[in-house]
């Protein structure tokens, strides 16, 4: 059990000592922790993780590390691997704030961050088409043999984006009227 215990904080440790910046672009990166290097959960149940920890209110890695946490090896594990997210962001968090107003004029550090905001958009890409593939095709790949289109999911998907664009609803009316329509359908 130590070992366990020990292994979810490093991995966390290092998950968010790579997550400063938003949680979004972190999800590839603990989908390889989590799903591909550990096997401790199915990628189904990673997403479901997800999609929950996107719900509850608090950073993404910190609901994540939670929940992955307590599946893994309850309270404790639940409590270390959050203070693994939490603890290298904190740290990482006051040295840059430090540097960053130190040297907030020059236009290198200007540029270095404009470099790592792109980056930041293409790993939140991935992850949306990671969890889009699986919502709408069962499968998390490409492969056309794999795929099962889920017609449901993609209906429900349509709807929800257009009453939040149109009518401007909150998100989590719309997270409670999806979750009852998954209930009558799936």
């Amino acid at each position: 059990m130590n070992n366990i215990i020990l292994t979810l904080f490093i991995n966390f440790l290092k998950i968010g000592l790579f997550s400063i910046g938003g949680g979004y672009a972190i999800i590839p990166f603990i989908q390889e922790e989590v799903v591909n290097s550990h096997n401790w959960l199915s990628l189904q149940e990673y997403t479901d993780i997800i999609t929950i920890s996107q719900m509850t209110p608090g950073p993404l890695v910190v609901n994540t590390a939670s929940f992955v946490g307590i599946r893994i090896a309850g309270i404790l594990g639940a409590i270390t691997a959050t203070v693994g997210s939490i603890l290298s962001g904190f740290i990482i968090s006051i040295a840059l704030y430090n540097f960053f107003k130190k040297h907030k004029d020059i236009d290198s550090i200007s540029n270095i961050l404009k470099g790592l905001r792109s980056s930041s958009i293409g790993l939140i890409g991935s992850a949306a088409s990671t969890i889009i593939l699986l919502a709408f095709f069962g499968t998390p790949s490409l492969d056309i043999k794999e795929m099962s289109v889920n017609i449901t999911a993609i209906l429900v998907f349509i709807l929800a984006l257009f009453l939040l664009r149109k009518y401007k609803l909150n998100p989590i009316l719309i997270m409670i009227l999806s979750g009852i329509v998954g209930l009558f359908f799936y």
